[in-house]
């Protein structure tokens, strides 16, 4: 006659399969993906150059026809491993894009800090904002040449910055939480940038 599985036995299986649960769904929140990045050295230092793919959702699309403004953020960080401690974060930037319909010009409009560009369809906007090209990551002479740093690059629609009865919809919404996974790889920093 088999036995039963002990209480221990029983508790890891339950502990598995919840998370099983839990990752499930956290790995669906990524509906895009980052195609290309890289870190070149540039005349003011070390830029970065990505092309994300990520596609509006029909709900996203909406809200922005109705005059919803979205805000995305592109988040990159730069570190160096350390044997005796926590790795160092070298380097932390987060660049903002803000996509807004202006219902009277009928155009939609780009925003990326004091920069503003206005595009006849909201694909041609898309598309503008999920092409990165020299964005200035760290100044020439932080990093220390010969030195191999991990860089990671996630794309993502930031809900924070949504009216307040959009975050509380935002909130458990698949609709709402659109990002890419963390794009990771590792480079070497050269003499002069």
């Amino acid at each position: 006659m088999p036995c039963s599985p002990s209480v221990p036995e029983r508790l890891k299986r339950s502990l598995a399969a919840l998370a099983l649960c839990l990752l499930v769904p956290l790995a669906a929140l990524a509906e895009g993906r980052i195609d290309h990045a890289e870190i070149v050295a540039g005349d003011e230092g070390y830029v970065v150059n990505a092309d994300i793919d990520l596609e509006l959702n029909p709900r996203l699309v909406e809200a922005v026809n109705r005059g919803v403004s979205l805000y995305f953020s592109a988040q990159f960080v730069v570190e160096r491993d350390r044997w005796y401690w926590l790795d160092e974060v070298v380097a932390e930037r987060a660049l903002n894009f803000r996509l807004t319909y202006n219902a009277i010009a009928r155009s939609y409009r780009l925003s990326v800090g004091s920069f503003h560009q206005s595009f006849e369809t909201l694909e041609s906007a898309v598309r503008t904002m999920q092409r990165i090209r020299n964005w200035l990551i760290v100044p020439a002479g932080e990093l220390k040449a010969g030195t191999i740093y991990r860089a990671a690059l996630r794309f993502q629609l930031d809900t924070s910055l949504l009216p307040k009865p959009f975050q509380v919809t935002a909130i458990g919404s698949r609709d709402w939480n659109l990002a890419t996974d963390w794009q990771r790889w590792t480079f070497q920093a050269g003499g002069n940038p």
